[in-house]
């Protein structure tokens, strides 16, 4: 299938099929629910790499499946994008949890900010399509979803007194929106982020308190 004729085939599909990432009604088999997560994976690996230009086709290819599985999966390329999307969102969330339960209570918090800050970055070209195709996602979606994880992790840190006592989980939530934001729209590279997160950091930590003789 060529690569016009399987556009075309894709814009189609876009206009007799709403946006849609529902559960289904009966639950996947096993083989249907590896070929889904292989294609999920596949997905966001394209279109990291290719951007709005990457194809469903190269996804199937990539993943491995015939591109009727793919359409059988997801019947247009916007509920292709919103998957992404919820499976990265629910990634994040077991993330936080696992660093709630067994990360360092000192570290924990800035290691998962870091870890959303720069998810935004590598999701700029999924956000961008969604928002082409009208299903627009908020850099701050993520972050209202995970804000009870960041409270905990919050807590913790100031707990062992890693983080200001005075800070609150609503200044945190502001922070981590703004470089959300601007890793989302400003595509920062690594070294930007590192540098912009350590200046975030140190206005965080708690101050040390000087010895006295």
């Amino acid at each position: 299938m060529s690569r016009h004729s399987g556009c075309q085939r894709e814009r189609q599909r876009s206009m007799t099929h709403p946006p849609s990432d529902a559960p289904r009604r009966k639950p996947l088999r096993a083989d249907a629910q590896r070929n889904r997560a292989r294609i999920l994976d596949a997905a966001e690996a394209v279109f990291a790499e290719k951007g709005p230009s990457a194809s469903t086709e190269e996804v199937a290819v990539r993943a491995g499946v015939a591109i009727g599985t793919v359409f059988r999966h997801f019947p247009t390329k916007n509920d292709l994008l919103a998957a992404i999307m919820k499976s990265l969102r629910q990634r994040l969330t077991d993330q936080g949890n696992s660093l709630i339960a067994e990360g360092d209570p000192a570290t924990a918090l800035f290691t998962f900010f870091a870890l959303l800050v720069e998810q935004a970055a590598a999701t700029r070209t999924v956000v961008d399509l969604l928002a082409q195709t009208g299903v627009e996602i908020q850099p701050d979606e993520p972050i209202q979803a995970l804000e009870q994880a960041i409270q905990a992790l919050l807590i913790r840190a100031q707990h062992v007194g890693a983080i200001r006592p005075e800070i609150h989980v609503a200044e945190v939530v502001a922070l981590l929106t703004a470089a959300c934001h601007g890793a989302l729209r400003g595509a920062w590279d690594e070294d930007l982020r590192r540098r912009t997160l350590a200046i975030m950091f140190a206005g965080m930590h708690a101050a040390t308190i000087p010895r006295t003789s």
